[in-house]
């Protein structure tokens, strides 16, 4: 399973319509819109889980794409270090 980031989405995003955007690809596993607290609207950005194999298809099939004038950012999600940098 790979987690998937996705940027530069409109604030009017469903996850309804991110999941069909990508469903195109292969079966979506999970997937988390990031929500603005106050007023309910995607703040542009999202993770999403789907097979490997899949999740390289949707990178090369949506990455720089246009959807409703953004320019969709696909990349594998990169997990930050949460241990402690510097010297020990």
């Amino acid at each position: 399973m790979k987690k998937l980031f996705v940027g530069s989405l409109p604030a009017t995003m469903t996850e309804e319509s991110l999941e069909a955007l990508f469903s195109q690809f292969g079966k979506v596993r999970s997937l988390k819109l990031v929500r603005d607290v106050f007023t309910g609207n995607c703040k542009g950005f999202g993770f999403l889980e789907m097979e490997g194999h899949e999740a390289r298809a949707a990178i090369a099939g949506l990455d720089g794409k246009s959807f409703e004038g953004n320019s969709l950012k696909v990349k594998f999600e990169v997990e930050k270090n949460k241990g402690r940098k510097g010297r020990r």
